[in-house]
């Protein structure tokens, strides 16, 4: 858990919990959120957030002003704030990416109190969720990359699983239902007071500024019960605690089996199966998808026969290679 610059005492409290939810698939946490308050932590996650950079949030707070004000100051009100249960989190100030086909990709910047605040919580729940997750997952983990996903998929297609669901899912991050996710969540967590925090950050309003600087704020998440933003630290990990159940609900139907090998980097998924099998396998994912209250996106995913054909993965062409 964790990496060289993090201080040994984060360390020290990363494996315990990793090693006891690794040990006990059926334990559920209680005690965790005094550990989110704690000094190593929080200071662990301010360097974190420092080290990571990013544009400040609708405060206008930037970490030059922390630093004038005193960094050991400010987190010691953020601890307070913390243990007496009155944080609450700012707005998001979302803003447009242009992404490659010219549409815009939404993206929330919280301010840098809430980004320490939710480093500090993701520092203490990785470990544990970590544990959960399966080996289909890649995105988001220590010690995993996109680099094994490709891998693993160069030697699945090498085994002969060359009919390929290319699938996309419909605004994934902005789709995940919060209720789902908190059952998600509960089922390793029982500290009513994390989970209290965790749902503060999926409602918090966004802000947004028009074209002519007049800002608007909308409380969709919160309004329509679904979505985490995109951008924040924390939502890498919810992301993946949502993703695996699909992962699980695919394996559990002995789908891996029947139909194809999952390969998942957040919401970039491929389904590898035998000649004949991948009109049922999408047909599943549809199903499976549906379920979790997910859209597959139908414009987006396609069947591909390698190696006839081609398909994009994470960067990758693959295909040509089997001819």
């Amino acid at each position: 858990m964790g990496n060289l610059s993090t201080p040994i005492t984060v360390q020290k409290l990363q494996t315990a919990l990793h090693a006891k939810a690794k040990s006990e698939a059926g334990y559920r946490f209680y005690a965790l959120y005094d550990k989110i308050y704690r000094s190593d932590i929080l200071f662990h996650a301010w360097n974190q957030c420092r080290s990571n950079k990013g544009a400040p949030g609708v405060d206008g707070q930037d970490f030059e002003e922390v630093e004038k004000y005193g960094v050991v100051r400010w987190l010691g009100e953020l601890a307070l704030a913390l243990k007496t249960e009155k944080y609450q989190p700012e707005p998001i100030r979302r803003v447009f990416i242009p992404k490659a086909n010219g549409k815009l990709r939404p993206l929330g910047i919280s301010t840098l109190r809430d980004r320490v605040c939710m480093t500090a919580a993701m520092l203490v729940l990785e470990p544990i969720f970590e544990a959960d997750l399966p080996d289909e997952q890649y995105a988001y983990r220590a010690g995993r990359n996109a680099q094994q996903a490709v891998l693993q998929v160069e030697e699945t297609l090498f085994h002969g699983r060359r009919e390929v669901v290319d699938a996309d899912l419909a605004d994934y991050f902005g789709s995940i239902p919060h209720a789902e996710l908190m059952l998600s969540l509960a089922r390793r967590i029982v500290d009513t007071r994390v989970l209290h925090l965790i749902k503060m950050w999926m409602e918090c309003a966004a802000e947004e500024k028009d074209r002519r600087g007049r800002t608007t704020r909308t409380t969709e998440a919160k309004d329509k019960g679904r979505g985490i933003p995109q951008g924040s630290p924390i939502s890498p990990l919810l992301a993946n605690v949502y993703m695996r159940r699909f992962v699980l609900a695919w394996k559990k139907f002995g789908l891996d089996r029947t139909m194809g090998k999952l390969v998942t980097y957040a919401d970039d998924l491929v389904i590898l199966c035998r000649g004949g099998r991948a009109e049922q396998a999408l047909q599943k994912l549809r199903e499976i998808m549906g379920k979790l209250k997910l859209t597959v996106n139908e414009e987006k995913t396609r069947i591909c026969k390698v190696p006839q054909e081609t398909f994009d993965f994470l960067g990758y062409t693959f295909g040509r290679l089997y001819s």
